[in-house]
């Protein structure tokens, strides 16, 4: 047998994936904090506990996200996800994936290739960071968002695409008594405009799926299927995408590095 790892440094949370012939057998998350190198040691040792597996039993790593001084191979987020969707969902053609810090829109082929892709430019209101702020200051926990979202009858409209000018805006949306469902289902609006807007860049094309955190909020989904008109297809761990496609890299480079013979050839760590 052999054991393949994807591990997913992010800003927010890191996320690890063990495989089995290109399947699942463990995952973890835990958060990121500030000590990066920290967090992906933490949750090898979690991965390996889980599945009752060594270091010496996973035959391949790669990592993507922030660099976290793991030895192996890295690659970036953007094939990661590509990867862990064809995987999942190999009728997608348009991936969303919205991480802690920004938000990307991928094109894919018929192979699951990436053909085309667009990044939201390094401000938080385009990704989940903004939904984590505005949760603070509503007193809402980040799991409970969506589900309250959906129940609001007036959206508040913002009037800025700014994160820092939103969260002051919030703010007072709240001083002045505005419901809190009715100020988050206006802050998905206004994050399902930005994403709208970046998928323009590449094309929109259908099936297409959420990845990422962004995946967990039902309020968010439900305002891009209204803004885009279509229907949004989720993994059922979208979270988990990124190192799930990671893991699955790893196998496949792995089984590409061996010969006709069976026996290992080459392998880059």
């Amino acid at each position: 047998m052999a054991w393949f790892m994807g591990i997913d440094i992010g800003f927010g949370s890191s996320k690890g994936v063990i495989t089995e012939n290109g399947k699942p057998r463990a995952y973890q998350l835990i958060p990121s904090r500030a000590d990066y190198r920290l967090a992906a040691s933490k949750l090898i040792d979690k991965l390996l506990l889980e599945s009752g597996l060594s270091r010496q039993d996973i035959v391949s790593c790669i990592t993507t996200g922030h660099d976290a001084g793991i030895s192996g191979q890295q690659a970036s987020d953007i094939r990661c996800c590509a990867r862990g969707i064809n995987s999942l969902l190999p009728q997608v053609r348009t991936i969303i994936d919205i991480q802690g810090m920004s938000s990307q829109v991928i094109r894919l082929n018929e192979a699951g290739q990436v053909i085309g892709f667009a990044v939201s430019e390094k401000c938080a209101a385009g990704s989940g960071r903004f939904l984590e702020t505005v949760a603070n200051i509503l007193r809402v926990e980040l799991k409970d968002i969506g589900p309250l979202a959906l129940k609001s009858k007036n959206p508040v409209t913002f009037s800025t695409e700014c994160a820092v000018f939103g969260e002051s805006e919030v703010i007072s949306r709240v001083a002045e008594g505005t419901a809190k469902e009715d100020i988050l289902a206006g802050v998905h609006r206004a994050l399902a405009n930005k994403l709208s807007a970046l998928a323009s860049r590449t094309g929109l094309m259908e099936p297409c799926a959420i990845s990422g955190g962004g995946g967990l909020d039902a309020g968010l989904i439900r305002s891009l299927e209204d803004k885009l008109e279509l229907r949004l297809l989720v993994p059922a761990q979208p979270q988990f995408t990124n190192a799930l496609g990671a893991a699955i890299i790893a196998e496949q480079e792995y089984k590409g590095a061996l010969g006709s013979s069976g026996k290992i050839q080459t392998l880059r760590r």
